[in-house]
């Protein structure tokens, strides 16, 4: 017997879900190089690459993923599904075709969606060999709320809940490494006293994800993230592994010639002969020398040092502020988290009031 001992990393199974409009799309193109399986074909106004045509039913979403593990391409890292729930409606659809069935009501006796919950199955293990060939994994899906009421409980309350029959949801679950639920943050004020108390709920707009299982969702991960955490994919980077070093959905850095200079362009200077060159300045910073180039463009362009970036790498607590570029590149956090990220970091960078200039 082949025996392996300690931790084991690889490829990601995630699921997100959340109700609509709250950026699950979004959330899910900034993963690495993704490929969406549009079936909601809800990504039109997002810079991403998709499928086109989109899978129209059942059986062109199964070829389609078949047609993925068989090419494996190289320029991807994550195979994106937006959204489970359309696509188990095609599965719906598929299964009472198949049976002449106008509904899946008509099979009787809650048969109809056994047999759905089989065909998903055929899906959720196609994905998994996706996993199994190197790519992440993601799974969208939108949230529903219920009433939920337990044996030990005087009384009922509201759920939310992945929107997929009770036969499909629990094996989404648990395929999935993550299950996110993303919401609005939401805070209850009272009011009043006595008979006359009343209760408010009161919006803050703050979008949020919640990452481990509580009475009012269902939700876990293996990564001891936060219970809450914001609805920033830079929270879960560190956790999303990306073997093949292709940046994020994100922009990609601007090249040095991409970069905006509005200043004239310098006059050539004048052959120099090798006695007569220029010794370095000693009023510019000093870069690392396993300072990853692109980062380091951003660095000249946003006019900010390697010490005051490696202190909002300590700050959010993802790696020490003295670990080297070098094992940063490597772990995939410059790629991965610093590079997508960089607007937070420039104005983490910016707002410190005791800050010295470039």
């Amino acid at each position: 017997m082949k025996i392996s001992r300690g931790l084991q990393t690889g490829p990601q199974k995630v699921v997100l879900y959340g109700p609509e409009g709250i950026g699950k799309s979004t959330f899910g193109a900034q993963f690495p190089a993704p490929l969406f399986l549009d079936v909601e074909q809800g990504t039109r106004h997002i810079d991403v690459a998709r499928i086109d045509p989109p899978p129209a039913s059942w059986t062109a979403l199964l070829e389609t993923v078949k047609e993925f593990l068989a090419e494996r391409p190289k320029e991807f890292a994550t195979l994106v599904l937006d959204t489970a729930d359309w696509a188990e409606q095609m599965c719906i659809k598929s299964v009472c075709d198949s049976a002449l069935k106008k509904g899946i009501e008509d099979f009787g006796y809650g048969k109809g969606y056994v047999y759905v919950a089989e065909a998903f199955g055929e899906l959720l293990n196609k994905l998994g060999e996706v996993v199994t060939a190197g790519y992440n994994v993601v799974i969208l899906a939108h949230a529903k709320m219920r009433k939920f009421e337990q044996p030990d409980e005087a009384g009922a309350y509201d759920r939310w809940e992945l929107k997929l029959s009770k036969q499909v949801a629990p094996m989404v679950k648990e395929w999935a490494d993550m299950v996110l639920f993303a919401n609005y943050k939401t805070m209850v004020i009272t009011t009043g006293k006595g008979d006359n108390l009343k209760a408010k709920a009161q919006g803050q707009g703050k979008r949020v994800i919640y990452t481990t299982h509580h009475s009012c969702w269902d939700a876990k991960n293996r990564h001891g993230l936060p219970d809450e955490i914001p609805l920033d994919y830079g929270q879960i980077a560190h956790c999303i592994p990306n073997p093949s070093g292709i940046p994020t959905g994100s922009p990609a850095p601007a090249s040095s010639s991409e970069i905006p200079n509005n200043s004239p362009a310098p006059e050539p200077a004048p052959p120099q002969t090798q006695e007569a060159a220029p010794s370095p300045d000693p009023l510019l910073p000093l870069w690392s020398p396993d300072l990853p180039g692109a980062l380091r463009q951003l660095m000249e362009h946003s006019h900010v040092t390697e010490e005051e970036v490696r202190g909002v790498i300590q700050s959010v607590g993802h790696f020490s502020g003295d670990t080297p570029w070098a094992v940063l590149q490597e772990q995939g956090y410059v790629d991965g988290y610093i590079i997508p990220q960089w607007d937070y970091f420039v104005t983490t960078i910016e707002s410190d009031p005791d800050r010295l200039p470039f």
